[in-house]
Formats: C-alpha cells, structure tokens, sequence
C-alpha cells in the first residue's frame, strides 16, 4: 500500500481551462468477426497529459485513454478481453456490477504481474442491460490505480430499449488532484482516513465543459471518483430518474436532485425550457474526520437548452420482480478503530471487526437462494457498499428504530449506507465461488474494510 505523504502544494481550481464541449467518451473496437462476440486488448501504462496547457502530467490509462475507452455491447454477447500489463505494478480488471464468473472477476489475489497479461471471457445473459464499468482491484493497490486514471465505462444495451429514440450523452465523473509542478499528488493521511477528494471534478476528463442539450437527452452518469459523494442537481430543474445501477426502473420518476456515492450509476432524462443551467454537485455532509474544509458547491459542467418540445417518456420501462422469501440471513457491520501507531493518527476501518484478509471467508451463500442481509453502520461517516457478482434490492432503511421502506424497486449493486442507518437489501448470487463486498471508499478498501463471501 503507497504510504502518506506530505501535503502538496496544490494546483488552483482557477489553472484549469472550461468552457470546451463535453467530449465523447471514444468507444473500444471490436476485433471480432463474428456476431455476439466482442474481442479486444486492454493495456494499462503511464501517459503523459496535459490538463493544464503547458503542464505535462504523467496518468495511468488503458489504451492510452483517460477516461478508459467506452465498452459496448449486447445482453447475450460474450466477451473476450485481454489485459496487458504495462504497470510497475500488479493489477486487474473488475467488471463492476456485471454478473461474471468468480474467477474472471479480477479479485484480489488474482492479480497480473507488471509486464504480464491474461483473458478475461464471460457471456452476459439476457435482462442484464445497464450501466457498469471497469477498474482495477489488487488489494492494497487498488486506490492509487484509481486515483493516477484507470477506469472507463461499460454499456449492456437491451434488445429492445423503449429509450432508443432519445440521443445519449455520457457524463462519466472523476477526481483529481493536481500538484503545482503537474504531478497527480499522492494522499494524506486524511485523504487516507477519509477517502481521496481532488481539487478537481472532471467529466469525461474534461473540466467544466458544455453539455447541449436537443428537446429530450438519455444521460448516463458515471461516478469514477475514489470517495467523492456527488449529489447532483440542474439548479433546481427537474428531470427523469430512469435508472440505477442494474438497468432501467419500472417507471421514470421526476426528482430535482440525485446523490451518487462513489461507484454508484444511473440514468436520467433532460429536457426542458430553452437556457443556460449548470450542472452541480451541492454539499453533502458524509462524516469526515478531522480538521476538513466546508463543503462547498461544486460546478461540473454548463449545460444548455434549446427548448425543443420533447416527447412523453414511455410510462412503463420494464417490469422488476421483487426478490422475495429470503431463506437465510446476514449482517455486514461497517466499524473503525482509531490509532496512534508511530505516532501517526489513523482510522482503520473494518467490517464484522475484522480487517480483510485474503486467506480467510467471512461469509457463505447457497448459490441461487434469496437471503437478506443487513448493511449495519456502526461507524462515524458514511460508507458505499459493493458486492460483487450481482445486483441486489433496497427493501428498507432504518436510523433510530424508525423503518423506512424503499420507495421504489431498482436493481443495485452499490448502496450507501450513514452513520447509525441499516439498509436491509435482498440478493442472489447465481454462480459458485469467491466475491468480494467492501466499502467503495477505496481507500478504505485499501485498508481492510471489505470481506469475502463465498458461494457454494
């Protein structure tokens, strides 16, 4: 795990240029021949970048591309990627929130040497459509190659998508924090303690960019960032919550405001009167230790109207069943442990009292058996929880002993939990073998809140 550093002296949010249109993010090609399969090369090295004009900064990407570059396919395809390692360091591919076989997941301890590679090949059934992505996920390592540029979107389209009319943008969120002479800095121990936030937002790499918008527009939302908490707003303009991470919802839902904890996707659809908006992140408190600035609202893009009369969304997008009858239950209890180790202030953050530890199970699944687990949040700040291998359904929230239930059905696969609350959720894990649930803080991933759960 890269050690804390000493504060760096820091780029000024005023250094970095806005106002150019949102770009796209560049798709990956297919190689294969053949239909319903998609072939191609991953590889991860350091490139040289300019987010300053002028400023030469050394990033890791895949293929050379920061964002990484946009996979797309079809519910059904198999795909067949290969991973070349160009690191000085270990590294893997996670397909997050996508329902591979264990073993093609890139868990920690699974790891491809620097200078290695290997093939990654999974089929995607029918009804996963959504919204995933890929980064990396070797313990200890995980945070870092994160931070320095490794991550890029995934697209599972449906065979029928009542959506496909409207034009699509991508709106994929990033971190960055940007030292004075160019380097992305290391972390604090705070960043450590609290999860790495830069001084910079980017969308689609971009800072502050321009977003037009035609009549009605599908938007995709992508939070990349390491512990940032977006929650997102068109200055009070209403839209269309259509989807989470696992797909479309039943049916839209109008909100103002959207909060994406690190990790978590969704869709929405704009529309609306012609004008200038902008696309910001508002304050949200999320427990941070220590001596941290106030949160201020954050400006990620502009985006502009046009006021074109936009089509009525369809009113049903497609049926979810509930996963009912749970046959065994679980609880995943989110805690940290205070040190002065060295002399060094520093928060450990555990799940079940435990830090993660490759060699040992924590908990075991029946495979296709429904079970409820409780995410129990016993600590001082709020924690996103991932599970790997499936999605899974918000049945209530609790604080206090007052039982709120989900206001609506969704498939997930990432779910934030606060200081006190237990969000009870009901999954399925379909395939035997080894996953991983964990904090998507990932520095506090990186420091051992996160088990293992294996499928029988």
């Amino acid at each position: 795990m890269p050690a804390a550093t000493a504060a760096d002296a820091l780029l000024p949010v005023s250094d970095l240029p806005v106002g150019s249109t949102l770009p796209a993010l560049r798709t990956l090609p297919n190689q294969a021949t053949q239909a319903g399969l998609f072939k191609a090369t991953l590889t991860t090295r350091p490139v040289e970048v300019q987010f300053k004009p002028g400023l030469s900064t050394t990033a890791w990407a895949y293929n050379g591309q920061l964002p990484g570059p946009l996979i797309e396919v079809m519910e059904g395809d198999t795909l067949e990627i290969r991973l070349v390692n160009q690191l000085a360091q270990p590294t893997t591919v996670h397909w997050h929130g996508l329902p591979v076989p264990p073993d093609q997941d890139g868990n920690p301890g699974e790891e491809v040497p620097p200078g290695g590679e290997r093939l990654y090949r999974f089929t995607l059934p029918l009804g996963t459509a959504g919204t995933y992505w890929y980064h990396p996920h070797p313990h200890g390592y995980t945070a870092e190659q994160a931070w320095m540029g490794l991550a890029g979107a995934l697209i599972v389209r449906a065979k029928a998508d009542p959506l496909a009319p409207l034009p699509e943008q991508h709106l994929l969120f990033s971190d960055l924090k940007l030292a004075t002479d160019g380097r992305i800095a290391g972390n604090s121990e705070m960043d450590w303690m609290n999860g790495r936030e830069g001084q910079f937002v980017l969308v689609n790499g971009a800072h502050q960019p321009v977003i037009n918008v035609n009549g009605a527009q599908h938007w995709r939302l992508w939070n990349a960032c390491n512990a940032r908490y977006l929650r997102l707003s068109l200055a009070g303009r209403p839209f269309q919550l259509v989807g989470s991470d696992g797909g479309l919802l039943a049916q839209p839902r109008t909100v103002t405001e959207l909060l994406l904890s690190p990790g978590e996707r969704a869709q929405i659809v704009v529309s609306g009167t012609a004008g200038a908006v902008t696309l910001q992140a508002t304050p949200y408190d999320r427990g941070k230790m220590g001596d941290v600035a106030i949160e201020q609202t954050l400006t990620l893009a502009k985006v502009l109207f046009d006021g074109a009369k936009a089509a009525p969304l369809p009113t049903r997008l497609r049926d979810i069943a509930p996963l009912t009858t749970p046959v065994a239950r679980k609880e995943v209890r989110f805690s940290e442990q205070m040190s002065m180790d060295g002399g060094v202030h520093q928060m450990i953050p555990l799940i079940n009292g435990k830090r993660f530890d490759m060699q040992r199970v924590d908990l075991s699944s029946q495979r296709n058996a429904v079970e409820a687990w409780s995410l129990v949040n016993d600590s001082d700040m709020d924690h996103p929880f991932h599970l790997h291998g499936t999605q899974f359904q918000v049945v209530s929230r609790s604080i206090e002993g007052k039982i709120v239930p989900a206001p609506f059905l969704a498939w997930r696969d990432t779910v934030n939990t606060r200081p006190g609350e237990t969000v009870v959720i009901h999954t399925v894990q379909h395939q035997r073998g080894k996953r991983m649930f964990h904090c998507h803080i990932l520095e506090h991933e990186d420091r051992g809140m996160m088990g293992m759960l294996e499928v029988i």
